[in-house]
C-alpha cells in the first residue's frame, strides 16, 4: 500500500524500527535499577554504534594468504604475495607432497565459506589437491589422505576423506581450470566446484577449526589461490541465495496443525500485523491496512481470547501518532510542548531517561542542520548536568558532543546518531512511556514490545538454538535479510 512519509511509517523506517526492537533483547543494567521504561531505550541509544551493521561473518577474520611457516617447504616455492605455489622437486614417494594451509581457519558464523585455485600449470602428473584440513594435519600428505582432512584431487577426480583410498566424485582438472572448495554450514557439507559449476557435495564429518588447504605433487605444478581478494569465478552469492530459498521452501512445506485452517492462520497473521501498527501509533497506515483487508477477509479485530487486548494498545493512538511524526521530523521542541500539555507526568522529572533522550535528540537536530553555535549553547545548558550525573548518561553525551569535532559527522564513528534509526529510538521511548500511563495497562513489558516483536524474538531464539546444535556454525538471524529476500521473491 502507498504511504505518505509525512503520515506514517515508510517501508525502510518501519523495517529499521522492527529490527532495532528485535535486536534489543539484552537486559539493560540501568533499566533494572531504575524501574523506568525509558532506561530500556537509553540502553538502545548507548548501544547505537555497537549495534550498527557489521561484517557478514560476524566479525570473524577470514583467510587472506598462505601460511609459509606451516608448510612442506622443501617441495614447493611460495610466491612473495603468498598466493601462488609451485612444485620444484621430483617426487619419489607419497610423503613428498608440497602442501600448505591458509593463514587462518575458515570462518564459521556465516552460511557458507569458499575459496578457489587457478591451475596455471598441471605439471608432469597433475597431482593437485584442494580441500580442508585440521590444524595438526601432517604437512607432507595430500588433503584427504590423513584423518580430519578432505580433498578433491585433480589427477583422478576422486574425493579423499581421511584415508588413502579415494571415491569417484567428479571430473579431473588440469591447466587453465578454476577449482573451488567450500563449506555449507546450513547443510553441514563440503562442496567443490570446477569452472563455475558445482561438482558435488559430501557430508562434513570433521569437527574443530578447518583450514583451506592446497597441494602440489609433481614437477612444475603451479597454482594461484583466491581467498576473495578478487571476484570468484563461481558465483558464491547466487549459491547462498539458492540455499536460503531452499531453506525457505522447506519451511513453507510444513503443514499447519489439523485444527488450524489456512483462513484462520491468515487472519491470525493479519491480527499480529495490526497489533504492531497499533502499538507504535501508525494510525494512517493502520487505516490503509484495515481498508485493504476488508476487501479480502472479514473485518479484523483483536480479541483477548487469543491473547490480544486491543483496548490496551488503542490507548492514546492519535496522540502517539502525532508525537512520533514530530520526532521523526526533528521537531523536538514541539514534541516536548505536546508532552507537557498531554502527559506532563512523563516529562515532569527533568533527570529522567526520556528527558535526557529528548534533549540529546534536540542537540543532534541542531548539528544536523549545521547550527553548531546554538548546539554548543544548548549542550552547555541541557546536557552538561547529565554528563555529571551518571555513567549511563555520560557515554551518550560524549558521543553527541563528538559530533562537533567532525567536518562530516555523518561519516564519523558517531554518525549513527544522525541516522533515522536514532529518531526511532526516541519516538519509541515516548510511545512506550505514554502506553505506560494507561490505567488499564496490565503488563509494562507490553509497553516495550508489540506482539509481532515478541514472536520475532522467539524466532531469533529458535535460530540461535539451531545454530548452537551445529557447533555455533552458520549465519545468525538477520531480519533485514529475511525481509529483503522475501521482497525479492515477490
Amino acid at each position: 500500500m502507498n504511504n505518505n512519509s509525512n503520515n506514517d511509517c515508510s517501508s525502510n523506517s518501519n523495517s529499521n524500527s522492527t529490527s532495532s526492537h528485535l535486536n534489543s533483547h539484552s537486559t539493560a543494567s540501568c533499566a533494572s535499577d531504575r524501574g523506568d521504561l525509558g532506561w530500556h531505550f537509553l540502553e538502545l541509544a548507548r548501544l547505537g554504534s555497537a549495534s550498527a551493521p557489521g561484517p557478514a561473518d560476524g566479525g570473524e577474520e577470514s583467510p587472506t594468504e598462505l601460511n609459509t611457516i606451516n608448510s612442506s617447504g622443501g617441495f614447493l616455492v611460495v610466491s612473495t604475495d603468498k598466493l601462488s605455489v609451485k612444485y620444484t622437486s621430483v617426487n619419489l614417494h607419497g610423503h613428498d607432497v608440497g602442501v600448505v594451509q591458509a593463514n587462518r581457519p575458515a570462518p564459521v558464523r556465516r552460511l557458507a565459506y569458499y575459496f578457489e585455485i587457478y591451475v596455471k600449470d598441471a605439471g608432469a602428473k597433475g597431482q593437485i589437491g584442494i580441500g580442508f584440513t585440521s590444524e595438526n594435519f601432517k604437512m607432507r600428505r595430500q588433503p584427504g589422505w590423513e584423518p580430519n582432512s578432505c580433498g578433491y584431487h585433480g589427477d583422478d577426480g576422486f574425493l579423499y576423506r581421511g584415508q588413502g583410498k579415494g571415491e569417484a566424485f567428479g571430473p579431473t582438472y588440469t591447466s587453465g581450470d578454476v577449482v573451488g572448495a567450500g563449506i555449507n554450514y546450513a547443510t553441514q557439507e563440503f562442496f567443490f566446484t570446477k569452472n563455475k559449476a558445482v561438482v558435488g557435495t559430501v557430508y562434513k564429518d570433521m569437527k574443530g577449526p578447518l583450514f583451506p588447504t592446497i597441494s602440489v605433487h609433481s614437477l612444475n605444478e603451479e597454482i594461484d589461490v583466491n581467498f576473495g581478494q578478487k571476484p570468484f569465478a563461481f558465483d558464491i552469492k547466487a549459491y547462498e541465495a539458492q540455499e536460503r530459498m531452499r531453506q525457505q521452501s522447506t519451511i513453507e512445506k510444513i503443514s499447519l496443525p489439523p485444527n488450524i485452517s489456512y483462513g484462520k492462520f491468515t487472519i491470525w497473521i493479519l491480527r499480529i500485523v495490526r497489533s504492531y501498527l497499533l502499538h507504535y501509533g501508525y494510525e494512517d497506515t493502520l487505516s490503509s491496512f484495515d481498508m485493504a483487508s476488508k476487501s479480502t477477509i472479514p473485518p479484523i479485530s483483536l480479541d483477548q481470547e487469543n491473547g490480544f487486548d486491543e483496548q490496551e494498545i488503542l490507548y492514546a493512538l492519535n496522540q502517539r501518532k502525532t508525537l512520533r511524526q514530530l520526532i521523526r521530523n526533528g521537531e523536538i521542541n514541539a514534541a516536548f510542548s505536546k508532552l507537557r500539555d498531554w502527559y506532563p507526568q512523563v516529562v515532569q522529572d527533568e533527570k529522567s531517561a526520556i528527558c535526557f533522550l529528548l534533549h540529546c535528540q534536540k542537540f543532534i537536530e541542531l548539528v544536523r542542520v549545521g547550527d553548531l553555535e546554538e548546539a554548543i549553547k544548548y549542550g552547555r545548558v541541557e546536557l552538561q548536568r547529565f554528563f555529571e550525573m551518571d555513567g549511563c548518561f555520560k557515554d551518550l553525551v560524549q558521543d553527541c558532543v563528538s559530533l562537533l569535532a567532525y567536518e562530516h559527522p555523518k561519516e564519523s564513528f558517531v554518525g549513527y546518531l544522525l541516522e533515522e534509526s536514532q529518531r526511532e529510538v526516541v519516538a519509541d521511548t515516548v510511545n512506550a512511556m505514554i502506553l505506560a500511563t494507561n490505567p488499564s495497562a496490565k503488563d509494562f513489558q507490553g509497553c516495550l514490545h508489540s506482539y509481532l516483536e515478541r514472536l520475532l524474538r522467539q524466532l531469533t531464539a529458535c535460530c540461535l538454538e539451531r545454530r548452537s546444535l551445529n557447533g555455533d556454525q552458520g549465519e545468525a538471524f538477520h531480519l533485514h535479510r529475511v525481509l529483503h529476500n522475501s521482497n525479492m521473491r515477490c
